[in-house]
């Protein structure tokens, strides 16, 4: 306990001298002396001890694990977990953020050990750990990569080596499983090998990854060489680089062969857009951006949609091809569950 009432005089004696109140200071500091002679000082706590802050005027300025950080009054109050403003079990909030005066201040903010309290207006007392403010700070998710992507061209590609996973151990093990995940994530695109070169087993490999979605094209979609389906990936012709779906209310990105016509914005809008249009087509088609990968029976191809984009040169012969689309969040939540970031 006299540890701890230690600790409180020594952060009171910090912060007096830093406001210049030297009188109020020497005081303390030889009442801290008085102790000196038969009471080691406790330096259990000395994260608390490198933690500062100052309240402004419309927020609080905290500097901590080498970090300066900046909350809001009202985020500080809305992101209360005390039992009658945060579920713990749900981890959904209680408390209704509509109910919290915009003008809101602690009235005092006290600091024991890694632990900041602050008593707001109406007496509620809300406390944050010093670790957590960090980790929610938006100056600590800076610090920090929430999604890992590799930006990458065909020579990183090819010089990194990345492995396919074997279709088997694909469907039996978790860590393969893992492994696939996080090479889909750093990269946009993973192979499996050795698929029996069925559609069921196609199926099989997808379902062990995310949820398929339902769509126009059906559950899976399996084609060939057909023009009268009246789509150019029925053809044997090229197909420039694209994404699938733009033309639904989700779409997963850019193709430059479904676009509608341009009647939405006035002509000298349209020829910004034509210029935009020509510089990004100019990088797609950037010999190193570019990587090419002869598909085979047995060879599965997984693309994220959302950052690498598809195509394929024209061909001769027959082809057979089949496919599906796995709901992006269910591909995440794979992985997060796998232990990953994503």
């Amino acid at each position: 306990m006299w540890c701890h009432k230690l600790l409180h005089l020594q952060s009171r004696l910090q912060n007096l001298m830093k406001r210049g109140d030297i009188g109020q200071a020497l005081h303390l500091s030889n009442f801290k002396s008085l102790f000196s002679l038969s009471i080691h000082w406790c330096h259990t706590a000395s994260k608390s001890v490198n933690c500062t802050w100052h309240q402004r005027e419309d927020h609080l300025e905290l500097q901590y694990a080498s970090t300066v950080m900046r909350f809001d009054y009202v985020w500080l109050r809305d992101h209360c977990r005390s039992a009658s403003c945060y579920n713990s079990k749900t981890h959904q909030r209680s408390l209704d953020t509509a109910s919290v005066d915009l003008c809101i201040k602690p009235k005092t903010i006290r600091l024991d050990e890694t632990t900041l309290f602050f008593t707001w207006p109406d007496g509620h007392v809300t406390r944050y750990d010093l670790d957590w403010l960090v980790k929610n700070s938006y100056e600590g998710q800076k610090q920090k990569v929430i999604h890992p992507r590799i930006l990458w061209n065909a020579k990183l590609y090819q010089e990194a080596q990345v492995p396919s996973v074997d279709f088997q151990s694909f469907l039996e093990s978790n860590d393969e499983l893992k492994k696939f995940l996080q090479n889909f994530l750093l990269y946009g695109i993973a192979f499996v090998e050795n698929v029996p070169p069925t559609q069921e087993h196609t199926e099989k490999l997808a379902e062990r990854v995310s949820l398929i979605r339902e769509t126009i094209y059906g559950r899976m979609w399996y084609f060939t060489s057909d023009f009268s389906r009246g789509d150019t990936a029925y053809t044997k012709l090229a197909l420039d680089r694209h994404t699938d779906t733009t033309y639904f209310q989700e779409p997963c990105g850019y193709n430059n062969y479904d676009r509608a016509v341009i009647n939405t914005v006035p002509y000298d809008v349209v020829h910004r857009w034509y210029i935009a249009h020509r510089t990004l087509t100019t990088e797609l088609r950037r010999p190193e951006n570019e990587l090419w990968v002869k598909l085979k029976p047995g060879k599965v191809l997984f693309i994220d949609n959302w950052r690498v984009l598809h195509g394929r040169e024209s061909f001769t012969g027959y082809r057979q091809l089949c496919g599906c689309y796995l709901t992006r969040d269910d591909v995440l939540n794979t992985a997060r569950f796998l232990g990953l970031h994503a």
